[in-house]
């Protein structure tokens, strides 16, 4: 049998399961032609972002509000659900959102196609 290539692994999802919710690192590109989520990618140390891109220009903290309303939305929580604990002025966001953990990370997943 000739040697076959071992399939490719499976990314880390940029989620994990945190008291009272999920916490996403997320990836944020503002400026964009319209907000929407783009799915999982990496970011330059090679750790597994949710890849979003918000409307709103990166000013007075437009595009944190964009990315919470996308979030809740998304995920179906109430925009109070979901906190930036990391990053407000930078594009690498870890943000938490409180709700069932494993509900959330099934939204998360059925977004990813996943």
């Amino acid at each position: 049998m000739a040697d076959q290539p071992a399939p490719a692994a499976k990314p880390t999802p940029p989620w994990r399961a945190a008291p009272g919710g999920v916490v996403i690192i997320v990836r944020a590109t503002p400026r964009a032609s319209r907000s929407q989520i783009s799915g999982i990618g990496l970011d330059a140390d090679g750790r597994s972002v949710l890849a979003v891109r918000i409307a709103a220009p990166p000013s007075e903290g437009a595009a944190n509000a964009d990315l919470v309303d996308l979030l809740a939305a998304a995920l179906g929580v109430r925009k109070r659900d979901v906190v930036i604990h990391r990053g407000e002025t930078g594009r690498n966001k870890q943000v938490h959102v409180a709700g069932d953990a494993m509900a959330l990370i099934a939204r998360l997943e059925a977004l990813n196609g996943g």
